[in-house]
Formats: C-alpha cells, structure tokens, sequence
C-alpha cells in the first residue's frame, strides 16, 4: 500500500505559502519603488552596493519550503505495514437483542434472555475477522454497542445485558432494524448483516416494510426465535410472583414466528427456532459461508510507518540554512 496522509485536511495550510510569495512580489515592488524615488543612479548603487538580490531570493524559497515541510509534517504522511499481515475478510453484523419483560419465561431454560445470550457468545466466538455492534430493544430501540473488532469488549456488553437495559415495554422490531441498518457505514464496501433475536410478541406492523427497505439496500436479516409457541408464564421481579394482567390472570408469552420468518424471508435470511445453541450458530454460520466476504484493510489494527520526524527534521535544517545565508555579499575590502 502506498503512502497516505492521516490529515489531509490540513493541506489548506499550504495557502500561507501563497500570501509568503505575495508577500514576497509586494516586498521587491516596494525596494524598486524607493530606489526608483532616490533617482541618482551613483547614489543607489553605493546604497546597495553591498546587497544581494539573489541571496535575498534564496533566504526566501528557503522560508518557503521550511513552511512547505512543517505543513507537510503536520498532513503526516505515514506508511501502512505489510498488506498480508493486516488484510482480513469479513463483513458487519448488527446483532439486535429483545430485552423485553417476556424474556424472561421460562419455556427456555433457564430463561429465554439468558439463552439468548448464550447464543450471541457462541457465535461470536466463530467470528474472529467480523465486526459486531448490539442493539437492545423493547418498547424502544438503544444501540448498545457500536461495530467493533474487539470481541473481548463484545462479550463483556453482552454478559451485562438485561431486561432493565429499556424501561419502555413493547417488542418494537420494526424500530430495531432501523436502527441496526443505521449503524452501517454505506461508504463501506462489506457485507451488511443483521440477527434479529426475539420472541416476536406484540410486535409493531411496520416491521415487514422495514423489511422491504432492506432488502433493497442489501442488508440480510437472520431471525432467531426464542420462546415456545405453547407459551410460559413471566416472573414478576417487584412481587416475586407472575405477571398478571389488570383483570388479575397469569400473562401468557408465546413465541411469535410469522413476524420473524416474514422479515427473514423478505431479506434473503433464514429463520431459526432456538432449540440448542450449537444447531442455530451452525445454520447461521451456513448461510453467512455462502455470501463471498470482502477483503478488507482494517485501519485501527494496522501499524504505520510515520513520515512527520524526517519532514519535522528537514523544516528545522532549512530553517537554519535561512538564518546563515545573508542578503549582504561578503566584503572583500
């Protein structure tokens, strides 16, 4: 890979070498007009009989291309390490965790969130080269977590999560997927994935058209159903007892499958009904392996090669070499 600047952006210095030069045409404008105002050509010639208008000229392209170099310094152009070392293939998933109250039943032992997140970390294990970013949802979607290549950190988020992470109850899927699609980077040229985790309970409607909208982008949605579709009573944690409804029955969650086989068919995904981790992290694996992963250079993990000592190094000498030369020719008598 070739040579690259970290910030660009600051070439817009190298406008100041263009006022030095004007600076420079008005300062030899303003010398010939005075000369000219004296007249007497005996008498300028003796005024400036010890100048030197090209050592005048060298002290400046010196101060010019000492500005040039601190510029160029402060742009570091730096080297990216050995391309084979730092390339990778993968591709950016958006993993968006149900966090709602019925997670917590217990058709799926221990509970469905603890399965869930059982699951998340089995796969995530088999994807060393892919980024991973966590949305929790409810009643309202949060990013809890943005893409990162960092698993350790991954997995920390994931162990933290639970069904206090979104006060707002209510299984709003369609508002997950939108938020999961925002964290991609479009300007990336990688594979765009979302896994869609939920019982699907008292989902909203718009989650089909959302569905629509991208598969049109590109983006596939996996869906993992948590629950059994008999149902399960939900613990309530304030009273210690189940969840009752305001006529006092038992609240019943069943899982939902239509909602979440309909957005995984619409995108070109596949549904899965979570039964043991291990079958649904090998389906998934499955259909990611048929999707051809782009290699990519991961900047945060590469190691450069800074070129801004040697331009810092170079802006000093000719900064020096500017303080020696004089306009003055050296006298002889």
């Amino acid at each position: 890979m070739n040579w690259q600047f970290e910030y660009p952006g600051a070439s817009l210095l190298f406008l100041a070498t263009g006022i030095l030069l004007v600076l420079y045409i008005l300062l030899l404008r303003r010398k010939k007009k005075i000369l000219h105002r004296i007249g007497d050509p005996m008498l300028v010639n003796e005024l400036i009989r010890d100048y030197s208008a090209r050592l005048f000229s060298i002290k400046m392209l010196l101060l010019g291309l000492a500005m040039s170099a601190g510029i160029l310094a402060v742009m570091n152009p730096r080297k990216p390490g050995t391309p084979a070392a730092n390339s990778r293939k993968g591709f950016d998933m958006v993993i968006a965790l149900d966090v709602s109250r019925s997670m917590l039943a217990a058709d799926l032992a221990p509970d469905r969130i603890t399965r869930a997140k059982q699951l998340i970390s089995k796969l995530i294990g088999t994807m060393p080269d892919d980024r991973i970013a966590l949305v929790l949802f409810a009643g309202k979607a949060y990013l809890q977590m943005p893409l990162t290549i960092d698993h350790g950190a991954a997995a920390l988020y994931i162990s933290s999560v639970t069904t206090d992470a979104v006060p707002q109850q209510g299984t709003v899927i369609s508002e997950a997927l939108q938020l999961s699609a925002a964290v991609f980077n479009p300007a990336e040229k990688r594979f765009r994935t979302i896994l869609l985790i939920s019982d699907g309970e008292d989902h909203d409607a718009g989650a089909a058209e959302i569905a629509r909208n991208l598969e049109k982008r590109g983006i596939m949605v996996n869906t993992i159903g948590i629950g059994s579709t008999e149902g399960s009573s939900i613990p309530d944690p304030l009273s210690g007892g189940l969840k009752k409804d305001e006529t006092g029955n038992t609240v019943i969650t069943r899982l939902n499958e239509q909602v979440l086989k309909e957005v995984a068919q619409t995108t070109g995904g596949i549904y899965q009904k979570l039964e043991s981790s291990e079958v649904a992290v090998k389906a998934l694996r499955s259909q990611l392996a048929t999707i051809e992963k782009v290699a990519t250079k991961d900047i945060s993990l590469m190691q450069f090669k800074p070129g801004w000592p040697w331009l810092a190094g170079l802006m000093l000498l000719l900064l020096l070499a500017e303080i020696v030369v004089r306009e003055t020719k050296k006298n002889n008598t």
